[in-house]
């Protein structure tokens, strides 16, 4: 049970953390733009990205938020992810395509424990 808590924490952890500083640096660092141009991608996408990616981070974060407002970021975050890996490999960009996918598999890890937790939160209530 703790050792599922702590896989769920340090996977959620990692992610949080990286859609909290990408969506930061969708606004603060000018390469970002440059990325999304290089992309084909129009400037507002940027900023409407940044901004859902912010706010997901926050959604997976809080424990206070209700699990169906974590299941749409996880939803989120998963198209974000695997959008990002095809626009880069359609741009023959393979390499950039890597840490898409990469943190594609932390998401679904962090996916699959908050579904564990839940299921072990359920079988100890309906136990009492």
């Amino acid at each position: 049970m703790k050792k599922n808590k702590i896989i769920y924490w340090i996977a959620t952890g990692l992610i949080g953390a990286m859609m909290l500083f990408s969506g930061f640096s969708y606004f603060a660092n000018p390469k970002v733009a440059e990325g999304f141009q290089f992309l084909g991608f129009p400037d507002y996408f940027r900023i409407e990205l940044g901004i859902a990616k912010l706010v997901g981070a926050l959604a997976l974060l809080v424990p206070a938020i209700p699990r169906r407002i974590k299941e749409w970021a996880y939803a989120g975050f998963t198209f974000n992810l695997i959008s990002a890996a095809v626009a880069h490999i359609a741009k023959g960009d393979v390499a950039g395509s890597m840490s898409p996918i990469i943190m594609f598999a932390v998401l679904v890890v962090s996916w699959v424990f908050v579904d564990r937790q839940a299921k072990e939160a359920d079988s100890l209530a309906f136990a009492a």
